[in-house]
């Protein structure tokens, strides 16, 4: 039974199916190696006439034998080539052939990524191969890999030895061909040569009439096809696709739905690359079939349309009203609606975009496609993203944190239901909400969050024409002293702070301002200041070493208008504020109908630096996994028994306070005896969570006498569903905090921190961030919630930070593990220690979120 079929990419943008083959594809796999020419078969099979070639082949797709597995890349009913690997001991011997018209292409590489995924998820380590000396292309297949290898001469023969973990460089390898390959796919959708609009009705309300319309000012050759008219919009009919004088690179489809399957195989005979498909109501099944079949790119169905603004295309291929100004911000949405709203706002504000796509229901084309694309188009600037939903989110984190490092991402935030959210077990689960994994993906990834399109444009005018300040530090500069300080408390909710101005400073504005007026930050030039002063007020506060962000606040008077004075500042970023205006002030300053919303962007603006002058190290963290794989794997699904909690925190480096579970009176009296200090009694019962709510924690026990009367109470309680009392020493004093991770199928483990103990209940404060973790992420969970300053002192600091990434390394490399619990983690001056924890084990489904493959369908 064939268990693998995915659609990819080559390096030319060719899309290629993979699957696993069977006997059914004896034939074929015999006719790629026949037609292989004698240069090939030597060096696939070390002879120029290789014996027995049928038997060789049989075996390999053979359901008996199970040692073997084949994969084969097909374009259309061709097969390109095919790796496979034969199991021996815990690694496989590898091997790889691919046509010979076909080499060059990354066939094999492909291939060989494939492979080893799928190796890798049925517990296969590593692959060997021997290799000809001579064979200097399969040698450099193997090496340009991206894995771990050690390669070792032997005369006429390499041996290659090839780990199949995957590590950030190999990761980062991957990207690089998928980069490539993506943005020579996407090329048919936002650069074609030739449009055709499929239902193209001369009806001037209708959605084809309209992106013909629009469609007007394309660059290359635009066609039309609807066989009830000879042309529309002065462009040429055909009656069918196939009519149609040459294959269009991009067809649009605007069609009944019902009809749209049987128009898209049409698109695929004719030979077309890419489909937009603005059509809503396709049953994907139908729609994917012939896009599978015949290699297309796809753009929605449901949705408005793709637009490019570059000087050789300029194509508007949507149903936008009032055309589409050129400019360089990308917009990728999954709302026609959000569209819609977003170009009439940068149209409002004279911005424009380099590529507007709007992905509709996303069978195919994907925000993570876009912003790839983006990340080599040197036209767009800034990226804007809506998303209701993420198809592969591990992989949007890594693209997003590659393209924020070179050009701003914003996201507007969609309304993320809690109301199937199961009942949370734990408190680390209650905390994982949808809001709460999404924002904690975007703020590692760089992305800049915004609550609707007004935010979203009013921090788009500043990006577009301001510099990122260098700090927090923000003076305020009003002729208006009441809305002076309402901007000054505006910054400070938003965690700028006011900046101190040097004695130079006040005394050089001084000498502008009447001297009614204030040179303390925030600034009060009074109502009688001039548009001239204003402005060389402006400069002498800018200068200040102090400053690193301007905010102006003016308001016309009878004795003058000062926002004339207000200009850019050199290096720093000026925002200005004046009621009831919103826009661009001359000068290219940005400008804000209130404080509030001016203090606001510079926030995220300050934000966005904060996250590019942060280091991404990924400490190594050492552990012991075969340890905790031994407990992990020996559990059936359910919560682990308090002795295999501590194996397994131990196993990863953890200070655990530890313990001993007893069964009987007497055994627990004899830990307790073995302690010599007063102990803890935890009862170990069915369906007891919480411990301390149910009643199952008895704390400062000192006696044989008390132990025995907390272990007669816990069986009175529990009866039958009493398994064991776990006895620990008492933990000395300290700050008590919750660590915990759960996991969620797509986003991974979610790594969660805030109040301990009985506070857990009492108070929601906590931080979350995806694993793994960087450096910076564990200091942002150190931080990250109120009341951090409070419970966690400056020393302490490297101790919880630890905690923290060695948690995230159990949550990366165990994904059975589908909640930890540690409450308390308590920390005091001699460190940190787990004095309770919790762990939920579950059957874990092997998933590659980073293999190179197209989404097939919602």
């Amino acid at each position: 039974m064939n268990t693998l079929e995915e659609l990819a990419l080559l390096t030319d943008g060719s899309v290629v199916t993979l699957r696993e083959l069977g006997p059914r594809d004896v034939g074929t796999l015999l006719t790629l190696h026949r037609s292989l020419p004698i240069e090939d078969q030597y060096l696939r099979f070390f002879s120029t006439s290789p014996r027995q070639l049928e038997d060789f082949v049989r075996r390999m797709v053979s359901p008996e034998e199970r040692r073997h597995v084949v994969i084969g890349a097909f374009l259309g009913e061709r097969l390109l080539g095919a790796a496979s690997y034969v199991l021996a001991g815990d690694g496989a011997e590898v091997a790889l052939v691919v046509s010979h018209a076909d080499q060059k292409h990354g066939v094999g590489t492909l291939l060989l990524e494939h492979l080893a995924s799928l190796a890798r998820g049925r517990g296969v380590r590593h692959f060997v191969a021997d290799v000809l000396t001579i064979n200097s292309r399969m040698l450099r297949v193997f090496t340009d890999m991206g894995l771990v290898s050690r390669i070792v001469p032997d005369g006429e023969v390499v041996h290659v030895d090839l780990g199949l973990e995957p590590d950030e460089h190999y990761l980062d390898t991957v990207a690089e061909r998928e980069l490539t390959a993506d943005v020579a796919s996407l090329a048919h959708v936002l650069r074609p040569a030739s449009v055709a609009v499929v239902g193209a009705s001369r009806s001037p309300g209708s959605v084809g009439n309209a992106v013909l319309r629009n469609l007007g000012g394309f660059t290359g050759d635009l066609y039309a096809v609807n066989p009830h008219a000879t042309s529309v919009a002065h462009v040429t009919c055909y009656a069918s696709v196939a009519e149609l004088p040459e294959a269009p690179e991009l067809a649009v489809l605007c069609v009944p739905a019902k009809a749209v399957p049987e128009v898209a195989d049409q698109c695929g005979q004719r030979g077309v690359k890419a489909l937009v498909v603005i059509s809503s109501g396709v049953v994907a099944d139908d729609l994917m079939e012939p896009v599978r079949r015949h290699g297309m790119r796809l753009v929605g169905p449901n949705c408005l349309g793709v637009s490019t603004s570059a000087p050789g295309v300029r194509m508007n291929a949507t149903f936008a009203a009032d055309g589409i100004l050129p400019g360089d911000i990308g917009v990728a949405t999954q709302s026609g609606g959000i569209a819609i709203a977003v170009l009439e706002e940068l149209r409002r504000l004279g911005l424009g975009t380099s590529n507007l796509v709007s992905t509709g229901d996303k069978y195919d084309v994907s925000s993570n496609d876009l912003l790839m694309w983006w990340e080599r188009d040197e036209q767009t600037r800034i990226v804007v993203l809506y998303l209701e939903s993420f198809g592969n989110p591990r992989k949007f984190s890594r693209v997003a944190r590659r393209v924020a490092r070179r050009k701003p991402v914003l996201a507007i935030r969609s309304a993320s239901s809690e109301a199937g959210q199961r009942a949370a077990a734990s408190h680390t689960a209650s905390t994982a909400t949808p809001s709460a994994t999404r924002d904690a993906l975007f703020r590692q990834a760089g992305v800049i969050a915004v609550d609707g399109v007004p935010e979203l444009t009013d921090v788009l005018t500043a990006l577009s024409r301001q510099p990122l300040p260098r700090g927090r530090s923000v003076a305020v500069l009003s002729n208006a002293g009441g809305l002076g300080v309402l901007a000054a408390d505006a910054c400070v909710r938003q965690g700028l702070r006011m900046a101190a101005l040097s004695d130079e400073t006040g005394a050089a504005l001084a000498k502008l301002v009447p001297a009614t007026a204030s040179v303390h930050n925030p600034v009060d030039t009074t109502a009688v200041v001039t548009g001239e002063r204003f402005a060389r007020c402006l400069d002498i506060v800018g200068a200040d070493p102090a400053v690193d962000a301007v905010i102006t606040v003016t308001v016309p008077t009878a004795l003058g208008d000062p926002t004339g004075g207000v200009h850019p500042v050199d290096g720093k970023p000026v925002l200005a504020v004046r009621t009831g205006q919103t826009g661009r002030l001359a000068g290219e300053v940005p400008c804000y109908a209130e404080p509030a919303r001016a203090a606001a962007v510079l926030a995220r603006l300050a934000e966005r630096a904060e996250w590019l002058a942060r280091p991404d190290e990924r400490p190594i963290v050492q552990v012991d996994l075969d340890s905790a794989r031994s407990v992990v794997d020996g559990h059936a699904e359910g919560w682990l028994a308090p002795d295999e909690v501590v194996t397994l925190l131990r196993a990863f480096g953890l200070p655990v306070l530890g313990g001993m579970l007893t069964t009987t009176a007497a055994s627990a009296i004899a830990a307790q005896r073995a302690y010599d200090a007063p102990v803890a009694l935890k009862a170990v019962a069915s369906g007891l969570l919480h411990k301390s709510r149910g009643g199952g924690v008895e704390l400062g026990v000192r006696t044989a006498d008390g132990v025995a009367t907390a272990f007669r109470g816990f069986q009175q309680r529990f009866g039958d569903r009493l398994r064991g009392v776990f006895v620990q020493p008492m933990a000395s004093g300290g700050r008590e905090l919750l660590v915990g991770v759960v996991s969620d199928e797509k986003f991974g483990p979610l790594v969660v921190t805030g109040l301990g103990g009985v506070d857990t209940d009492l108070i929601d404060d906590r931080a979350a961030r995806l694993a793994p973790l960087s450096t910076a992420d564990a200091d942002e969970l150190v931080h990250g919630f109120r009341a951090a300053g409070k419970v966690i002192a400056e020393p302490d600091e490297a101790a919880v930070r630890d905690v923290l990434l060695r948690v995230a390394k159990l949550a990366e490399l165990l994904p059975e593990v589908a909640e930890l619990d540690i409450n308390p983690l308590v920390v005091s001056e001699s460190g940190c220690m787990v004095v309770d924890a919790r762990v939920r084990v579950a059957r874990a489904h092997p998933s590659d979120p980073f293999l190179r493959k197209l989404r097939t369908g919602r």
